[in-house]
């Protein structure tokens, strides 16, 4: 397999852990979302994702977008280990969780989001990173709520194994950081956060310890 990622991108973060946590072997191929205008947008990468962004990921030439349905395919075509329950409930509480920050969080927060706003918007760094934290500060704190409200919540966000909710946990929490959010009212996240961060897997797809880490 090839992933076509950025060392700093969450959505491609997602699918290292997954694909760390499945234990498959990869080829990384670094496309730089800030270098000669953003490698994104190259046409030869729009040849092959037309959304112009990571993470993509090629399976012996079938071409895969969007991080939460690559994860959902790598748990079909690799099923162990599991990274969504094997009940229909269970699968629809980690479902949410994973939404509530791929889809909730992570959009208005990206990096084609923040540049627009600056460049059309002129909003200037302390307003855009005012944005970038109220944002994850809403979202993680209705995260917390789910997590620590819900008895199905172990050492990790379902259970006592890491899954699909934890592949996207981690990287939204490694960019709240980055941006200095106030995470002191989020003690479970940050249990489970921690817990994800001692693992083999989560450490291997950190941000740092890619070869395309700057």
């Amino acid at each position: 397999m090839k992933l076509y990622t950025y060392f700093r991108s969450s959505a491609a973060y997602r699918v290292r852990i997954a694909l760390n946590l499945k234990g498959i072997p990869y080829e990384p191929v670094a496309i730089h979302l800030l270098k000669e205008g953003g490698q994104q947008r190259k046409p030869e990468y729009l040849a092959l994702n037309p959304a112009g962004l990571v993470p993509a990921l090629d399976d012996e030439g079938q071409l895969l977008t969007q991080s939460l349905a690559i994860i959902e395919y790598l748990d079909e075509t690799h099923p162990e280990p599991p990274l969504l329950p094997a009940d229909a409930l269970g699968r629809a509480r980690v479902r949410a969780l994973a939404q509530a920050i791929a889809c909730d969080i992570h959009p208005i927060n990206n990096l084609r989001v923040l540049r627009y706003l600056k460049h059309e918007f002129g909003v200037d760094d302390a307003q855009k990173d005012a944005w970038y934290r109220h944002w994850i500060e809403v979202g993680l704190a209705a995260v917390e709520a789910m997590l620590a409200n819900d008895p199905r919540t172990g050492r990790f966000c379902h259970g006592d194994t890491p899954g699909l909710a934890d592949c996207c946990l981690v990287p939204q929490v490694f960019n709240a950081r980055r941006f200095d959010c106030k995470l002191d009212a989020m003690p479970t996240v940050l249990r489970i956060v921690e817990g994800c961060e001692a693992l083999d897997a989560f450490r291997a797809a950190a941000p740092a310890n890619q070869p395309d880490a700057e």
